[in-house]
């Protein structure tokens, strides 16, 4: 007997339902990620196919991720993003139709969670319109102190 998907609210998504993704069955993505302190690279870093900016992050991970575990997985890897004040800025880097790359920002999340679950920290790549190939970009902002 085949079993209807299951269905998940997305706050990420307007509180509409999405198909739940089942992390064991499904094969993940490669989520290229770009971060970088003290703001987000220029669009234009991004100009030439292989010769993006050096920082790079490669993350399997599936559409249904959400920015906060995002958020978790850059401070495993970066220092700065573990810093209590420090906010991440989320951007989409993809080509228009032009074939050009445009920035599209998606969401900010701070890094502690004591500051609150934000409204953006619940968006999953799938409704903030992520398609495989797309970038993301990642600004790790800090207080100046």
């Amino acid at each position: 007997m085949v079993m209807p998907p299951k269905f998940i609210q997305d706050s990420g998504n307007n509180g509409t339902k999405t198909e739940e993704i089942d992390r064991e069955k499904t094969c993940p993505l490669l989520l290229r990620v770009f971060p970088k302190v003290g703001g987000p690279h220029r669009v234009d870093e991004f100009a030439e196919r292989g010769k993006e900016p050096k920082d790079e992050v490669q993350i399997y991970t599936w559409p249904d991720a959400t920015l906060r575990e995002l958020t978790d997985l850059m401070k495993e890897v970066r220092p700065e993003a573990r810093k209590p004040q420090a906010r991440l800025d989320f951007a989409l880097v993809y080509p228009d139709r032009m074939g050009r790359n445009v920035f599209r920002r998606v969401g900010t999340v701070w890094s502690a969670p004591h500051r609150g679950r934000g409204e953006d920290d619940g968006k999953s790549l799938k409704s903030i319109s992520f398609q495989t190939g797309d970038f993301l970009d990642v600004a790790i902002l800090l207080p100046n102190v």
